[in-house]
């Protein structure tokens, strides 16, 4: 594994990688949170009962909101044209939780895994502020790469996810 960091020139000041070079390639990520919260405040989620309204419609939209600018939001991050975004959720009873998965697509020189991490932060942070009316104490947890491709690294797949 390569131990340079990419964004340290020469001199180690941060610079945004030169990917001017690197062949454009088809790229799909996909994230992953988890948030956690109490059986009662799942229910009124799955009934849409919460104060503010249908809480996965608004989250799935932030999501995608988040992923098309996430180059505004991580400094050293390239502003991508994206071809495809999406946020997906799995309600689960036990242990009460939403599981938030994020897919973002690009053909180009670099990665979007940035984008699909920031999409499923975002769609959490929304649940959170959705429900906060009812639970203060939410969760959000386990935010993390599930899969990417393209680029001169090919497949990533974490050892728990299957596409």
């Amino acid at each position: 594994m390569d131990q340079t960091f990419s964004h340290l020139d020469t001199q180690g000041s941060m610079t945004m990688v030169d990917v001017s070079h690197k062949p454009s390639t088809e790229r799909v990520a996909i994230a992953r949170a988890v948030v956690e919260m109490a059986p009662g405040t799942l229910e009124l989620l799955r009934k849409a009962a919460l104060p503010k309204g249908d809480v996965l419609a608004c989250a799935k939209i932030a999501g995608i909101m988040a992923a098309k600018r996430t180059g505004e939001l991580i400094p050293l991050c390239h502003p991508l044209s994206l071809t495809h975004a999406d946020v997906r959720f799995r309600v689960i009873q036990e242990p009460p939780q939403v599981v938030i998965e994020a897919e973002a697509r690009t053909v180009g020189a670099t990665g979007v895994e940035m984008e699909a991490i920031v999409a499923a932060q975002t769609a959490a942070a929304t649940i959170y502020d959705m429900c906060k009316a009812v639970q203060r104490d939410i969760v959000i947890s386990n935010v993390r790469l599930l899969y990417k491709s393209g680029g001169k690294r090919g497949v990533f797949t974490a050892p728990d996810f299957t596409r």
